[in-house]
């Protein structure tokens, strides 16, 4: 039987996968890796060959010393050059390729109601869920699905919070390295700038945040 080339849409898939992923679970094992192979009718372990594939043209991992597999790179590397400076494009087109295999709308994938898209353009509004989605995978994975303070791992409790705000810089919008996983009430004390975070997760009350500890309303370990 001839081997079965790979698509377009499934490299582009496949791709979006490799930016929503740490490098250590790039495996066969991971739930992420086996819900695609199951979409595309792919095995598992095509799926994160492929993956690695892309890691290997990914400066980021080759400047850290790590290694992809480069026996595909002159397969991904087009895809790559193509996509990598340019998520938000990469992520709609994976989102319709998806819609498109399970014969649904953007509305059904992202769980819109009609009465969100009153008054709001459709198309900006289901890119700005896509890329919203797509950076709470990044951030959820990269921090292991645990509050960066207070470890909690409940999913429906954390909050991916970019470090410069989502409306202040586009460029850093789907840069993992812009984000951190926090609990609803520590993102929403840093969102309103009652503290700032160390680069070792260490919390700094600012000193608007301060007056309350003299008063009684703020601990020192816990808002």
């Amino acid at each position: 039987m001839p081997r079965r080339l790979w698509t377009r849409d499934e490299m582009i898939l496949t791709l979006a996968l490799y930016f929503q992923l740490p490098f250590g679970r790039l495996n066969h094992a991971t739930l992420e890796v086996r819900e695609l192979a199951k979409l595309m009718n792919r095995t598992e372990n095509a799926v994160a060959l492929r993956l690695v594939n892309f890691a290997a043209c990914d400066p980021y991992i080759i400047n850290s010393g790590r290694t992809g597999m480069p026996g595909g790179l002159s397969v991904c590397m087009p895809y790559w050059e193509e996509f990598a400076d340019n998520k938000e494009k990469l992520f709609l087109e994976a989102e319709t390729i998806r819609n498109r295999i399970r014969k649904q709308t953007f509305e059904q994938s992202l769980r819109i109601d009609d009465s969100q898209l009153k008054g709001m353009d459709r198309m900006a509004y289901v890119k700005q869920r896509i890329n919203q989605n797509a950076f709470r995978a990044m951030i959820l994975n990269n921090y292991e699905s645990r509050c960066a303070i207070t470890g909690i791992s409940v999913p429906e409790l954390l909050v991916a919070s970019h470090i410069v705000p989502w409306a202040v810089n586009e460029k850093e919008r789907l840069n993992p390295e812009n984000g951190i996983c926090l609990s609803a009430l520590y993102d929403k004390a840093f969102d309103q700038g009652f503290i700032s975070i160390d680069k070792n997760n260490k919390i700094i009350l600012a000193d608007k945040l301060r007056q309350y500890e003299t008063e009684g309303g703020c601990e020192h370990n816990g808002l």
